[in-house]
């Protein structure tokens, strides 16, 4: 069940637009912590009109279908909010999930069943053991580095307040 029905969200976005009232007014008038979430409804009635609005129902697309959301997102430089948009898919994330399987295991990996492909993933996400010595050397480049970041940065500190002392003596 989505947050806000789909009568609120035309009652916003008709605020904003017909209206002509920024998102912020709108966000404070109808109390919804983030004027972006406007952003996004406006840019869904204006790509599909009402329809847009409406959440859609959870449904499985054709590799063939998320192959051509990716190509044609990359082709025409759209983000994957625009192209979420421009598709009616569910979110932004959707899109992200796919384009990471297609750089990730190729295009052809769209096309395989979700369940395969968590399973198989779950079996190489499984962390490696680290050597005992290997541990403790990384542990000590870390603290090394974090030293030599502080060393640094208290530098540049000295460093800027003698330019201030010498151009306030000029």
């Amino acid at each position: 069940m989505s947050k806000y029905s789909n009568e609120f969200k035309l009652e916003v976005v008709k605020y904003c637009i017909e209206e002509k009232h920024s998102r912020n007014d709108a966000a404070k008038k109808f109390n919804i912590p983030s004027s972006t979430i406007i952003k996004e409804w406006i840019r869904k009635y204006k790509e599909h009109g009402v329809e847009g609005l409406i959440k859609q129902q959870k449904c499985s697309y054709s590799g063939e279908f998320k192959q051509n959301v990716i190509e044609y997102m990359h082709k025409n430089h759209l983000s994957a909010t625009e192209t979420a948009i421009h598709f009616r898919l569910g979110g932004t994330n959707v899109v992200l999930k796919w384009e990471h399987i297609y750089y990730e295991e190729g295009p052809q990996a769209l096309y395989k069943e979700e369940c395969d492909r968590s399973r198989k993933m779950d079996s190489k996400s499984k962390k490696k053991k680290l050597d005992k010595q290997l541990e403790e050397d990384l542990i000590a480049e870390n603290k090394r580095l974090k030293m030599e970041n502080e060393y640094l940065k208290k530098l540049n500190a000295l460093v800027q307040e003698r330019i201030k002392r010498e151009n306030k003596k000029k």
